[in-house]
């Protein structure tokens, strides 16, 4: 029995050396003896290697303390090699006394190309992949090479990309990487739903967004493209609307994405909680900080007793009140507002919590990302800096700003812990995008007929965060160049200095009949007082020089020498030295121009003034307005120089609310006064050329220059003379096309106007030719104090009013908006124009 036992034992061990020999030999990296163990780096040697160096492979062992190598250095050294990528393959084996370690070296790549691909230019394509020339071909690099590429399209809206690598081997382990892209269809947007929202209609709604659905116009935009980056910053934009309108419990639950393969497009679904409305009950102020009474702050608080619950409001009072008690000294103070709502009376009581933050400062600000934005144009933005106090509520703001400079395409601030416990370190994070805009511009209007422009403009010039723009305009009746400046930063002061040198010229249509020419230079400062109000000053200085178009300065009236040009109304009067008159000359018949314009033909007109624009802006959108004021006040000063004094104020104000069913109400009131301040060229009065000129801009239904005092004298032209005092009131009402998609960008508008200008003070009179304007005069007839002959002129103050439709179109090719309207009241001479059209593009 024992025998057996040991026969037994024997034949298990040695098949268990049988198959544990075959084993071993296929281990990469074998145990290592006591004597390798022992091993150091000069016995190890090396073997394939072409391009890498024995010292370099050799550096990738981390002998111990005594210079010896153990297994478990040799395992990460292995690991390691086999990470560079540089290496097909490594293999650490045991001959003899030695370490050899064989290696297959990965080819270099000889070139990168792109085939395939026309949406996305080889450059961008060049930037974002790993892979590049005489770089080291590896084929997990490729691969992941290869799924950057498909990003890339995947964010233009093309989810049907193929990208196929493909390698040519070339000699001296030499290879090219040549990635062949299938672009496929671009794929849409085809629905947007949203679901539980009651209190804002799926209409209303898509304007909040930037996601939009296809339609046959989308190849000019890109919102219709799937973004899945953009559906969620569209989550927050529809919570933050929602929060701004009372809504304090709103969630946006889910934004549910879906292919569709029979529609080739996602269809997005919002599902949204609204929740109660809830308004302001009640505004408190709390201070745990003795010497600073929370109620002395209630004056930077835009939350208001009786209003909607605005949550956008609210993060505006604790940013000012933040900033606020920094200026009074509390660095450290920290606004926390708290809202306790009564679900029953649906109101939200706001309590501002004043307290002692934190005691950290700012150790460092680190700028990255910025390759060409200078770094100063960034910090710049911060009202705080290096060793101030950290204030969450200035870097959200400086954050804002650095958005609102559209320099970059992200802007990220975070902050991380500093060299101690009480400081913090900012790390400010943007990445360029280009700035520069080169455009030709065309449109028409019933006024300037066709116009066509060409322009170059850079928003961040140099880096430097200065804007200059070149453009050159010209069409049928206007013409022209424009040369524009800005530096923002005015000696580093938040104080924008401009700078505008221009060149117009207005030719003779059927609203005007002389041709202007202004050449003028316009210096002006920009101050942001808050962020809803700013302050413009500047300076103007421009001259002006009125001509005649041959067919009204035609009168031959030369006899016997070229310098006998008498007057019109010397002629009309019938001189009885001079055997000509009205009748056989005939120039009022011929339409001679009116005694103001005649009066600008001497020469040209300096004028230097100086003026000021207060603008009070609180729109939720500048070019697509729904709600909000928007007030402008001028005021300009004629008379610092120059050859003529006036003053000259106006008044524009604009509110827009929405009403019901996605119906926009808006109001317009406007109004003007100019007042005349000295004489001009020896006449008492205003020159025809600064009055007010009316027409659609005050009252839709009239033409151009139609409304107002008018020469009644030549009847063939009937030059508008403007007026020194107007005003206006406009009620709209704009809807939507519910028939139509959102996306289509049209809506409706039905409106009332009225509106009225006069009060005309140019010139009455030629004093070089004798020609007064005396009460009663009839054109022709001699009086005691001379010729009859001045200039005879309507200025009714009558109200002039009309009713209209009209159309606005938000297109791709710019705003347009076309108009009805039917005037109801105007004056005898008013010249009506019943469509108007206006409109252009950038492309």
């Amino acid at each position: 029995m024992n025998v057996g036992m040991r026969v037994l034992r024997g034949t298990l061990l040695v098949a268990l050396i049988a198959v544990a020999v075959p084993v071993a030999a296929v281990v990469t990296v074998p145990l290592v003896s006591s004597s390798a163990a022992a091993q150091t780096l000069s016995s190890i040697s090396v073997e394939g290697n072409r391009r890498v160096e024995l010292e370099t492979i050799r550096s990738y062992f981390k002998p111990d303390a005594s210079g010896r190598l153990d297994q478990a250095s040799i395992d990460d050294a292995l690991k390691a090699l086999i990470e560079t990528g540089l290496f097909q393959d490594v293999k650490i084996n045991r001959v003899g006394g030695r370490i050899v370690v064989s290696v297959v070296e990965n080819p270099v790549i000889n070139r990168v190309a792109f085939e395939g691909n026309k949406k996305v230019k080889d450059d961008q394509l060049t930037a974002e992949i790993q892979s590049k020339p005489r770089g080291t071909f590896s084929r997990p690099m490729v691969q992941s090479d290869v799924q950057r590429i498909v990003e890339i399209y995947r964010h233009s809206g093309r989810y049907d990309v193929r990208v196929t690598p493909e390698i040519v081997e070339r000699p001296n382990n030499r290879v090219d990487l040549i990635f062949t892209v299938n672009e496929g269809g671009k794929t849409g947007i085809k629905s947007i739903e949203f679901i539980g929202n009651q209190a804002f209609s799926s209409y209303r709604l898509k304007d909040v967004i930037k996601t939009h659905e296809s339609n046959l116009l989308s190849f000019l935009g890109g919102g219709d493209v799937y973004d899945p980056d953009r559906v969620e910053a569209d989550r927050d934009l529809l919570r933050r609307y929602y929060l701004k309108h009372g809504f304090a419990d709103v969630q946006i639950v889910a934004a549910l994405t879906e292919y569709d393969p029979g529609r080739h497009g996602f269809l997005v679904t919002f599902k949204i909680e609204e929740g109660q409305q809830y308004r302001v009950g009640s505004v408190t102020f709390e201070s745990s900080i003795p010497s600073l009474d929370g109620n002395s702050l209630r004056s930077f608080s835009r939350v208001n007793v009786g209003a909607l619950y605005n949550a956008e409001a609210l993060e505006k009072s604790v940013e000012e009140m933040q900033v606020e008690s920094s200026r009074r000294g509390f660095a450290f103070a920290v606004v926390r507002p708290r809202g306790d709502r009564n679900f029953d009376a649906h109101t939200v009581s706001i309590v501002f919590a004043i307290d002692e933050g934190p005691r950290t400062y700012i150790e460092r600000i680190n700028v990255r990302g910025n390759t060409r934005t200078r770094d100063y144009v960034i910090r710049r933005e911060f009202d705080i800096s290096e060793g101030d106090a950290y204030n969450r509520s200035l870097v959200d703001r400086a954050e804002r700003r650095l958005k609102n400079l559209d320099f970059f395409k992200t802007v990220k601030i975070t902050t991380e812990p500093g060299s101690s416990s009480d400081r913090v370190i900012l790390d400010v994070d943007v990445e360029d995008k280009s700035t520069g805009d080169f455009s030709v511009s065309g449109g028409y209007s019933t006024t300037q007929g066709a116009l066509a422009e060409v322009s170059v403009s850079e928003r961040n010039l140099l880096g430097r965060g200065l804007f200059a723009k070149a453009s050159v305009q010209y069409g049928q009746y206007a013409r022209g160049y424009s040369l524009s400046f800005v530096e923002p930063y005015l000696l580093d002061y938040r104080v924008a200095l401009g700078l505008d040198f221009y060149q117009r010229e207005q030719l003779a249509n059927s609203y005007i009949s002389y041709n202007v020419k202004t050449l003028g230079f316009s210096p002006r400062l920009g101050f942001g007082l808050r962020e809803d109000l700013t302050l413009q000053l500047r300076y103007s200085i421009y001259q002006q020089e009125i001509g005649l178009p041959d067919a009204l300065r035609n009168c031959n009236n030369i006899i016997g020498s070229p310098n006998y040009n008498p007057s019109p109304a010397f002629i009309a009067a019938g001189n009885p030295a001079s055997p000509f008159n009205s009748s056989t000359l005939g120039c009022y018949s011929d339409g001679e121009a009116s005694l103001p314009i005649r009066q600008e033909l001497n020469g040209q007109t300096l004028t230097s003034m100086v003026g000021y624009t207060l603008t009070y802006n609180t729109l939720d959108n500048n070019k697509n307005p729904n709600e909000g004021l928007l007030i402008d006040f001028r005021q300009d000063f004629a008379g610092v120089g120059g050859d003529v004094k006036y003053l000259k104020t106006a008044l524009d104000a604009k509110y827009y609310q929405p009403l019901v069913s996605d119906i926009v109400g808006l109001v317009h009131l406007q109004g003007g006064v100019l007042n005349s301040v000295g004489a001009y060229a020896g006449q008492n009065g205003i020159r025809m050329l600064d009055n007010f000129q009316m027409g659609p801009n005050l009252v839709r239904g009239f033409a151009p220059n139609g409304i107002g005092p008018r020469d009644i004298n030549y009847l063939s032209t009937m030059d508008a003379l403007g007026g020194t005092q107007y005003w206006g009131a406009s009620v709209e009402l704009q809807m939507p096309f519910w028939f139509l998609p959102k996306e289509v960008g049209l809506k409706g508008a039905v409106y009332a106007d009225a509106g009225s200008l006069w009060g005309y003070k140019g010139p009455t009179s030629n004093l070089a030719t004798g020609e007064v304007n005396l009460p009663g005069c009839v054109p022709g007839t001699s009086s005691s104090s001379g010729t009859c002959a001045g200039l005879q002129y309507d200025d009714t103050n009558v109200i002039r009013s009309s009713v209209g439709v009209g159309l606005i179109w938000q297109s791709p090719f710019g705003p347009l908006r076309f108009d009805y309207a039917v005037p109801i009241t105007k004056g005898k001479y008013d010249r009506v124009q019943e469509f108007r059209f206006g409109g252009g593009t950038t492309f």
